[in-house]
């Protein structure tokens, strides 16, 4: 590969994975990218969460938002954010579907 292109990640592109969460006593599904999912899992090991409470807080930040964005696409942007060290309501906000 020559300086400069751009190659396939570790663990190559992979399909969304859709799982079955619980949110508020209600069930729903969500179709993250494998990555997604382990990141999200990460997060919520390092706060001592159950997987279904950190998305539910997610859920909870992203409905807050003006313009709030899917439930996916909020995971990925409250992701993004974290990886970045931003405030989640800020990234949320900027990142809001017009």
């Amino acid at each position: 590969m020559s300086a400069g292109a751009i190659g396939a990640p570790p663990g190559g592109f992979r399909a969304i994975v859709k799982r079955s969460v619980t949110i508020a006593g209600h069930q729903t599904s969500i179709g993250l990218e494998p990555i997604f999912w382990e990141a999200l899992e990460a997060e919520a090991a390092a706060r001592a969460l159950p997987l279904n409470a950190l998305i539910a807080a997610i859920d909870h930040a992203r409905i807050g938002a003006e313009s709030p964005p899917n439930l996916a696409s909020a995971i990925r942007i409250w992701l993004m954010a974290q990886h970045a060290g931003e405030d989640q309501g800020d990234a949320l906000e900027r990142n809001r579907i017009s």
